[in-house]
């Protein structure tokens, strides 16, 4: 579908063909008119699916009547989101006059403050913690919003930002439009979003599949931290290398672990947190065709790439989400796929896993490498789960061409019924799906569940707005809301 014929005035069709999109993602053809006409919206979906361009270009249609109000803000986790989405907002925007401003904690504070007191802004791309600390000054006031977004929701929940998000719910008019774009659904983002949320719009897309296929083989490789980059040099030493993907939490993270596998010989790509779409191509074209050895990636660069056709995939840190670890198995849905997960775990990072393995449903077999020095003490345990080069299990290996492929292929040949050495005795039943979750996140006509958040209903909402904004009637909405001709 193209742009034109979702409903986008033709200044915001022309900054988007200028921005290099031609035909709209999925995720696009059913968010922007559902936020065109005026609904609240749950959003699933991962990364790379479209989604700043999902909510930016309806709230930009909105704006194009610039008036130096603040009337849209975005949320996002972090510095380096906030720099992105103010990026791709002003590509879009590039042939209106709408003011787009973009704060975050970490910045110069009264570098901000002068910036947004010397002019004013339509848009702003913020991070909740830098928000709330401009409005406590009385530099930034709220009674205009319209419409409020929350991008990687359960991301900015998972750092401990739902005390902030909810400062700003109660600051915000209950008259505003509020997005919210999450890829899983944790109990505390499920009762923020009660609180956030009135009678939304549900779409749901790209979330991964709960289980993996049977033939992705997975282990995990205990270690110290400061030895992690040893043994991944170890494991890939012992094995060609190709086509594999190396992911880390952070950027600074991949930045460095690029740089020491290219001094130690190796093909390397890198990807920071927020690759346009052509550098995601290009670095996975590379990659399938040999072009490159290895593809590093950081943990939000990882949710945007398709791990279908990849050999290998090494989480260097144990994934901070269930659901990404299952996404990186990239071939979770092909009931032929093969391959193979292995992750570095250090002993702070027990509790990711176990909880990986819970919404697994069973538990990942350890490893320890062959010859490889832990620093161990000779009191400590050195085979959780241990495999000969000869293909037997025991503690006498010897060093020869394992590595990756010969992990891989004697941990395949466990039965799956039982458990191994090292590895709990008993599953736990699988958790639900992230796409239930996000299906049952928020139940009844806009009632909120959660006393911690003002009563804000539809009746209430309506009330509030102007006679132009058309209220919002029935469980579902019947007709479209908020005519665009009509705005202040």
């Amino acid at each position: 579908m193209n742009f034109a014929s979702i409903g986008l005035p033709a200044a915001i069709v022309k900054g988007v063909r200028a921005a290099g999109l031609t035909e709209a993602t999925a995720l696009q053809s059913k968010a922007i008119p559902v936020i065109l006409a005026g609904n609240d919206l749950l959003g699933a979906a991962q990364g790379g699916s479209g989604k700043t361009a999902a909510y930016g270009l309806p709230i930009l249609s909105r704006l194009l009547d610039s008036s130096s109000r603040l009337r849209a803000i975005v949320l996002v986790p972090t510095r380096e989101m906030a720099q992105y989405v103010e990026t791709r907002t002003r590509d879009f925007a590039r042939f209106t006059d709408i003011r787009i401003g973009v704060v975050f904690t970490g910045a110069p504070l009264a570098t901000q403050e002068r910036s947004l007191r010397e002019q004013g802004v339509d848009l702003l791309v913020s991070t909740p913690g830098r928000l709330l600390e401009l409005h406590a000054r009385g530099v930034l006031n709220f009674a205009d919003v319209e419409i409020l977004v929350l991008d990687e929701a359960d991301r900015m929940v998972s750092l401990g930002l739902a005390p902030d998000l909810r400062k700003l719910l109660k600051l915000l008019p209950e008259t505003r439009q509020t997005v919210m774009f999450s890829v899983n659904m944790p109990p505390e983002l499920n009762r923020l979003a009660k609180e956030a949320l009135i009678e939304p719009v549900r779409v749901d897309l790209g979330l991964p599949a709960s289980k993996p296929a049977a033939g992705i083989t997975q282990a995990v490789y205990p270690v110290p931290g400061p030895l992690k980059a040893d043994l991944l040099d170890e494991m890939l030493s012992r094995a060609e290398v190709r086509s594999t993907v190396v992911v880390s939490r952070s950027r600074t993270a991949t930045e460095k672990l690029g740089k020491l596998l290219q001094r130690r010989g190796y093909a390397v790509a890198a990807l920071d947190d927020h690759p346009s779409q052509g550098e995601r191509e290009q670095a996975l074209e590379d990659l399938k065709r040999g072009r490159v050895q290895i593809l590093v990636a950081s943990n939000t660069s990882a949710r945007s790439l398709d791990m279908s056709g990849i050999a290998h995939v090494v989480n260097y840190d144990v994934p901070l989400t269930p659901e990404d670890y299952v996404h990186r198995l990239g071939r979770a849905g092909r009931p032929d796929a093969v391959g193979d997960a292995f992750t570095l775990m250090s002993p702070e990072e027990q509790k990711d896993v176990e909880s990986v393995e819970r919404f697994l449903g069973r538990a990942i077999p350890r490893v320890l490498l062959p010859d490889f020095d832990y620093h161990m003490t000779p009191g400590e345990p050195r085979h959780p789960v241990f495999f000969e080069e000869n293909g037997g299990r025991g503690a006498g290996a010897t060093r020869g061409s394992g590595g990756v492929s010969l992990a891989a292929a004697q941990i395949a040949s466990l039965p799956r019924s039982s458990a191994t050495d090292g590895a709990r005795t008993s599953a736990v039943p699988a958790r639900g799906s992230a796409a239930s979750a996000m299906r049952d996140s928020v139940r009844g006509n806009g009632s909120r569940a959660s006393k911690r958040a003002p009563a804000r209903t539809a009746a209430t909402r309506t009330a509030a707005r102007p006679v132009a904004r058309v209220a919002r009637s029935g469980a579902r909405r019947a007709a479209p809301a908020r005519a665009r001709g009509h705005r202040r």
